[in-house]
């Protein structure tokens, strides 16, 4: 049996439309996020590396081949892109997660700023990052399936939320509207599955 599996989608492919098509969806979740979970399998098959955890190959990936780098990133990073998202959600967060954003970025359309300036200037393909780290929010954003919890990542903490910058996560509906994308993205937020996020790290 393989070490790693791929998680079911949490809603049907067509539960965030208008804004994340079904195709796009089924593709990305189907065969991009499939894709990194079959290459991670075989980076770790026969190593000592299939005792470990993902977590555990996440913060050490400066120690491990790029395969288990770049794939375990992708699988982590998706694993959690599926949960942060969800039909007829959007909106702004509420308690503590509402409250540190205000504290932190001034108000919530401040933070919605940021975020997607780091989303929409990320160069090539990425991610862009809400991130708990000492103590505090941070927005930043790393390349390829890089994460945060990475020792090798310059953007370092513990990821509350991340957007998908990657063109196959909206190529089909939006081409090269990166931005569009962004601003589409917010509508499907799920901020009581972010704010699960945050406060088991608080």
């Amino acid at each position: 049996m393989a070490k790693f599996e791929l998680p079911k989608l949490p809603y049907p492919f067509d539960a965030l439309e208008p804004h994340i098509d079904a195709r796009t969806m089924e593709i990305h979740h189907d065969k991009h996020h499939a894709g990194y979970v079959n290459n991670l399998n075989k980076a770790v098959e026969g190593t000592e590396m299939e005792k470990l955890s993902l977590d555990e190959l996440i913060k050490n990936a400066s120690k491990y081949p790029v395969a288990v780098r770049n794939n375990g990133g992708g699988h982590y990073n998706h694993s959690m892109f599926w949960e942060i998202m969800g039909p007829n959600k959007g909106g702004s967060p509420t308690g503590a997660l509402a409250d540190a954003i205000n504290g932190t970025f001034g108000s919530f359309e401040k933070f919605k700023e940021l975020f997607s300036a780091a989303a929409a200037s990320r160069f090539g393909s990425g991610w862009a990052w809400l991130v708990f780290n000492n103590g505090k929010l941070e927005i930043g954003s790393t390349p390829n399936q890089d994460n945060p919890l990475m020792d090798l990542s310059e953007l370092k903490g513990y990821p509350i939320m991340g957007l998908d910058v990657w063109e196959h996560a909206y190529y089909l509906k939006y081409q090269n509207r990166r931005p569009e994308y962004i601003s589409a993205w917010w509508n499907v937020v799920n901020w009581d599955e972010v704010a699960k996020r945050f406060a088991s790290v608080k």
